[in-house]
């Protein structure tokens, strides 16, 4: 155990902080995480245009508040958020104060409209916004031994791992409540708990509004077997190390995180009650106006990637409102059997 103390061998969590947001960290690289993989935001600007129509629908449930804030959480160089102010209306935008929260430099070149904040404002009236948030929130990994002890995974830097302590005390409870561990060898879970935390803080830092988490989620009667911790480096899914190289990423459990009031959807089912359907357009449109049929088309295949069952559609959405009458089908309105 003396290992476990000199630094050698840390938890997922630790490794993974270091590895992702440390003075060399992941996060940090230059090229960003577009370069290494492919987000809703990064697939269509479709995407954007349907978080805009959300922020105009949390406008007028506020009432059409003087300032209306959009924060954009793990704001990546600022793809997001660039796209919903460009794609909001003339009178809304001119009332929208706009913050990207990351903790790289600002980008060279960003609009002056958006504030470049580590941290996410307090006291904001609008729309919280995380997409792909939570999964980069690090967390440890508990693993069953041979005699049904659930016990947590230390890492090296080259990835390689070793069963540590017992698990214990909240973490243990966190796994009881929501990923219980039958006592079989080698069976994983991710200890949601620091996820919970983080979101918890992120909701209570708007006075009024929506939040709103997106990311690759599970269930609680679905959980993964032996989790889903990985890494992703140039587009392709990659063993997880922790040595700043690769992303370190996991799914999320997403009814773990939810507060009160809370609505779970998923991506397919959110995006079209926004308006992304995927649907083709009409052949005639072909023959009267061919170029605005070739983009017609071309939005219709953006808009399937984005809704694809198994594939960004699958994403699950996690809609918390926050002093406001009403639950959230004020912003996403989608019938019961819907929900996912």
């Amino acid at each position: 155990m003396a290992a476990e103390t000199t630094g050698e061998w840390r938890g997922w969590r630790a490794a993974a902080r270091e590895a992702l947001y440390g003075p060399a960290g992941f996060y940090r690289r230059p090229e960003g995480p577009a370069g290494h993989f492919r987000t809703s935001v990064h697939a269509s600007p479709l995407f954007a245009g349907a978080v805009a129509r959300l922020l105009c629908r949390v406008d007028e449930a506020l009432g059409g508040p003087g300032e209306l804030g959009f924060v954009d959480m793990a704001a990546g160089r600022g793809e997001l958020v660039t796209g919903v102010l460009a794609a909001l209306p003339a009178g809304v935008a001119a009332r929208t104060r706009a913050y990207a929260v990351e903790i790289a430099g600002r980008p060279a070149g960003l609009d002056h409209r958006i504030e470049w904040l580590p941290e996410p404002p307090h006291g904001v009236t609008g729309l919280l916004f995380a997409n792909e948030w939570l999964d980069n929130v690090p967390v440890d990994v508990a693993e069953v031994d041979s005699a049904g002890v659930v016990r947590r995974v230390l890492v090296g830097r080259d990835g390689t791992e070793r069963l540590g302590e017992p698990v214990t005390g909240p973490e243990a409870d966190w796994l009881a409540r929501w990923w219980p561990l039958p006592a079989e060898e080698g069976l994983r879970a991710e200890i949601g708990l620091p996820r919970d935390e983080a979101w918890a803080r992120a909701v209570g830092t708007l006075d009024r509004g929506l939040a709103v988490a997106v990311d690759y989620a599970h269930p609680a009667h679905a959980r993964p077997p032996f989790g889903t911790l990985t890494g992703f480096r140039e587009g392709r899914e990659t063993a997880p190390v922790p040595d700043g190289s690769c992303d370190i990423t996991a799914h999320v459990a997403l009814d773990a995180c939810a507060l009160p009031g809370a609505r779970l959807l998923s991506q397919r089912t959110a995006l079209r009650a926004l308006g992304v359907t995927g649907a083709r357009p009409a052949l005639a449109l072909a023959s009267r106006d061919p170029a605005a049929y070739v983009r017609a088309l071309a939005g219709a295949g953006e808009a399937a990637e984005l809704t694809a069952e198994g594939g960004l559609g699958g994403f699950g959405w996690l809609l918390q409102p926050v002093g406001v009458e009403g639950d959230a089908d004020l912003f996403v309105d989608v019938p019961d059997d819907e929900e996912h």
